[in-house]
């Protein structure tokens, strides 16, 4: 990962320290948090309701694999009173140096009362048991990074994309969020039951979406989505094998999978490259359709990625 000068990144530190002597009028009356990525920003966001601003560090477009935020952040990140991390890669490395900015920032893992799963590997692998037991294997695996950052034998990062896992990440920004305010303890508490049932809600609607269709199978090039197939009976099949694009011969094996499975669909991150992707769907006479893990509107965008997900796996066999 390219890393940025340590002496242009203590100048920002410096400027920052301006920021933190300018006279307390000058500051925002509210809260003032900070969230890694734009799916966290509206979730922290609906739970802190107007007592809080909520800015995400990674801007549209950008990967949280490889971020390097930008030294000008700096000035911006001395007025936060709290950062919610996810466990997202980039955190590992800057998290610490952020960290320094502001001395009364509180870093919360937003994250630390999930249980995490491996990411989902590559497979050349026959029948559906074996692949369910090769994406669901031992949750005690070390970490591993990529040249990109990518985790892909380590813990999965991906659990935004849950909505039985964003109740318990919701709980814990409402603790971190009493904490800090409470004065405002009852209305994070009333925001946080507002959401639960907005959650629940569209819970209800994936849940019935694949209802008839568990235990089916989708592709795709990253495999981020494993929580969201865990928690509605799909399985995916990730196209990356160990954080790399695959060679020809793992190719091939990938189109023969396809076509056994009748998949017609090669789901892809707009994030990252599609190359691979594309080669698959023309080889099995099908389509590369984009599915942001990303997506700014929490709600709106899982359940969009959902009725996509549906399309492709629900109108075909396995």
């Amino acid at each position: 990962m390219k890393r940025i000068q340590r002496s242009s990144f203590l100048g920002a530190l410096a400027a920052a320290v301006v920021v933190l002597l300018a006279p307390a009028s000058a500051m925002s009356a509210n809260l003032c948090i900070y969230v890694s990525i734009l799916p966290q920003k509206q979730i922290v966001q609906r739970l802190a309701g107007d007592r809080a601003e909520v800015r995400a560090l990674l801007p549209p477009g950008a990967s949280p694999a490889t971020y390097e935020p930008k030294p000008s952040q700096a000035a911006e990140l001395s007025k936060a009173r709290l950062y919610f991390s996810i466990g997202v890669p980039f955190e590992n490395a800057w998290l610490p140096r952020l960290a320094q900015i502001s001395p009364s920032m509180t870093v919360v893992s937003m994250d630390g009362a999930v249980r995490k799963y491996p990411m989902a590997k590559a497979l050349p692998l026959g029948d559906h048991e074996e692949a369910a037991e090769h994406e669901h294997g031992d949750e005690h695996e070390d970490h591993d990074h990529d040249a990109h950052g990518r985790h892909h034998h380590g813990m999965d990062p991906h659990v935004w994309l849950s909505p039985s896992l964003v109740r318990v990440m919701a709980q814990t920004v409402r603790d971190a969020l009493v904490e800090a305010d409470p004065e405002g303890a009852s209305a994070y508490q009333a925001n946080y039951a507002a959401f639960c049932q907005d959650v629940d809600k569209l819970d209800s609607q994936l849940l019935a979406m694949f209802a008839d269709c568990r235990g089916r199978t989708f592709m795709i090039f990253h495999p981020a989505w494993g929580y969201f197939a865990r928690d509605y009976g799909l399985l995916q099949l990730p196209v990356e094998m160990e954080g790399k694009s695959p060679g020809p011969q793992e190719l091939a094996k990938l189109i023969d999978l396809a076509k056994s499975r009748s998949i017609h669909a090669i789901f892809v991150q707009p994030q990252f490259s599609t190359k691979s992707a594309e080669v698959i769907a023309k080889a099995i006479d099908g389509k590369v359709v984009p599915l942001d893990p990303l997506a700014e509107d929490w709600f709106s965008g899982l359940l969009e990625s959902g009725k996509k997900l549906q399309q492709a796996v629900c109108g075909h066999g396995r």
